[in-house]
């Protein structure tokens, strides 16, 4: 496939110019197992020579210490990226497995100093609300977040795992530039009413395991066989036991386009969410695969110059709706739980 320099594309009305393709960073620091740091950092530099230019990040992704790891890139590059960063799940560090939801004023201003102060940079371009906490009101959050905005910290505000009709109550209180959830081949909620909410209102679409946390590649039949014991998706759902049997068969269609194509099983599934924005008619849909191989950000990027065809986009059409298994053990933080 074609390894041609990414495109760009606004991020939303009045949003900052981006790659069309982004870089999710969490895996860097956990939930997938051991990194190597020297490949790490070849992999943010593989994607910025690719013409990736927005990086994703957030405070949990190992407790602050991927954006630690991100400081030394994004200062070496700050006017060739576009930096995004997350507040809201907070953790305790004697219950690893724990995981709350703050949104209260007081904490977002908490939360976006010391993620500054890890990122070692005076402004977060783009700001994410990662959890919704609804016995907050949502007036208060978003007010909160838009102060950040106007004392120069942050310059556009996002949101994630939100729904429709919160989306439009958060963009009346200050503009969202972009709206973050799991949307792929095999997690299709967000179509529910967010994709809808985020049309139109020129929103962009920013998804997250745009592969299904890798299953898409068609990697793993098992979980417990094909991934470590540190390895997160080993509690996932749909990666483990009878689910993780029946996911893989649904990934034949996958395999056949394929090959059709001359690509890869995870280009196919990149394309299908790049198409999304002709689909739907979205301002921009920009998704922040992950890896930790430069071999694998340019597989990544070489997939936004796919197009399948609409006989192609049929055949994937029905995959989501067979398959086994939420996308996490727990559903109540997601935007699904509160449609």
């Amino acid at each position: 496939m074609s390894s041609n320099k990414l495109g760009t594309i606004a991020l939303g009305t009045g949003g900052p110019l981006v790659g069309v393709q982004g870089f999710g960073c969490m895996g860097i620091s956990e939930f997938y197992g051991g990194t190597d740091e020297a490949a790490a950092r070849d992999t943010l530099d593989a994607a910025l020579e690719a013409g990736v230019t927005l990086f994703d990040t957030a405070d949990i992704y190992g407790s602050g210490a991927n954006e630690e790891f991100l400081a030394p890139f994004v200062n070496a590059h700050r006017d060739d990226i576009t930096l995004a960063s997350k507040y809201a799940i907070v953790r305790k560090a004697d219950d690893p497995d724990y995981r709350g939801v703050r949104n209260d004023p007081a904490y977002i201003r908490q939360a976006v100093e010391a993620s500054l102060t890890r990122l070692k940079t005076d402004v977060i371009d783009l700001y994410y609300m990662h959890r919704r906490d609804p016995a907050v009101p949502f007036a208060e959050s978003v007010g909160a977040m838009a102060e950040l905005v106007e004392a120069g910290k942050v310059r556009y505000l996002g949101l994630s795992e939100v729904t429709g009709a919160e989306l439009r109550e958060a963009h009346a209180v200050h503009p969202i530039a972009a709206v973050q959830s799991e949307w792929s081949l095999f997690s299709r909620d967000v179509e529910i009413s967010l994709v809808g909410a985020a049309k139109e209102l020129g929103v962009a679409v920013v998804p997250y395991s745009p592969l299904g946390r890798g299953f898409l590649t068609g990697a793993f039949t098992d979980a417990g066989k094909d991934l470590g014991s540190g390895d997160f998706r080993t509690q996932q759902p749909r990666f483990t036991g009878d689910n993780a049997k029946a996911n893989a068969a649904l990934l034949e269609p996958v395999r056949e386009i394929a090959a059709a194509h001359d690509a890869t099983l995870g280009q196919i599934a990149l394309a299908w969410v790049h198409q999304r924005q002709q689909v739907h008619g979205l301002t921009a849909v920009v998704p922040i695969p992950g890896t930790r191989k430069r071999s694998r950000v340019l597989e990544n990027t070489a997939a936004a110059a796919i197009t399948l065809t609409d006989d192609e986009l049929a055949r994937l059409e029905p995959i989501a709706g067979q398959v086994a298994g939420d996308r996490y053990p727990d559903m109540s933080s997601t935007s699904a739980a509160r449609e």
